[in-house]
């Protein structure tokens, strides 16, 4: 199982294919196995790599506050990639991962050569809503364990498209889920999710980013779909594209779409006819 020693944590990641690298940033349900269906695909095409982010078993979970951050998710990614010798990428995350995803990207736009982000931007808006749910979800982590808030967590109303899809998908991601560290779940919502910038705050950075981005968002995702159209209208050469009846979980829902719209994508990217190239 490889490891990588980053900013003092270990973190394991998995490499598949070669060719241009492609990594993905997983969100915060989910872990390094829930780009799979992606990995099978794009393997074929690109230098694949996926990680489980700091919190995430086989990764480390620390246990200090101090030890997560946005600002520490990008550097953790940024150091994965040096530690394996890339230094420039395609780039994208779902959900905290998508957040991961694009704030690497202001900070590091010299290493990303295109960056997607998928089903990102919830806190943006109905923040004191969202907040409350935020704080409800750590104190029953802290209280009760992982598996006492997996069944409403898994038929939320942005992701029991998944289960009204493709129930062993769902099953699956189920049980994923209810093997994640408590502690790194509930930091990372503390730390990470509740303290990062909203997409709303990070305007003027977002009209800095030059890389050719693609944002994705399901139709039913309602949390995410105003911070979609607004990363659309501030992202210069980025595109948008809604997944019919979909929810959160779109890499898992519509694997198919999903694959065809980043290889899409990438193809223009790297011909340089994704428009605003």
């Amino acid at each position: 199982m490889p490891i990588a020693q980053v900013n003092g944590v270990g973190i394991h990641y998995e490499v598949a294919g070669t060719g241009f690298p492609l990594v993905w940033a997983h969100e915060w349900g989910g872990c390094s196995a829930s780009w799979d269906p992606q990995v099978r695909c794009l393997a074929r095409y690109y230098r694949v790599i996926t990680y489980d982010a700091r919190g995430y078993p086989p990764s480390e979970v620390p246990v200090t506050d101090e030890a997560y951050s946005q600002e520490i998710a990008v550097a953790d990614l940024y150091g994965l990639l040096l530690h394996l010798g890339i230094s420039e990428a395609y780039v994208g995350g779902l959900s905290m991962g998508g957040s991961t995803s694009l704030n690497f990207a202001i900070s590091h736009p010299d290493v990303v050569k295109a960056l997607i982000i998928a089903s990102s931007g919830a806190g943006s808006s109905n923040r004191e809503q969202f907040e409350a749910d935020m704080l409800g979800m750590i104190h029953k982590l802290e209280s009760t364990g992982v598996e006492a808030v997996a069944d409403t967590f898994a038929r939320g109303p942005t992701r029991v498209q998944l289960l009204r899809k493709d129930p062993k998908a769902w099953r699956e991601f189920y049980n994923n889920f209810v093997q994640r560290s408590p502690i790194g779940l509930a930091q990372c919502v503390q730390q990470v999710i509740l303290r990062r910038k909203t997409v709303y705050e990070l305007e003027a950075q977002l009209r800095q980013v030059e890389a050719p981005t693609l944002i994705m968002v399901g139709d039913e995702d309602e949390p995410c779909i105003e911070p979609g159209i607004f990363m659309k209208r501030s992202i210069p050469h980025s595109g948008m594209t809604f997944f019919p009846q979909s929810g959160h979980l779109l890499n898992l829902e519509e694997p198919e779409l999903f694959n065809r719209s980043v290889l899409d994508f990438l193809s223009l990217a790297e011909k340089g006819k994704w428009p605003g190239d």
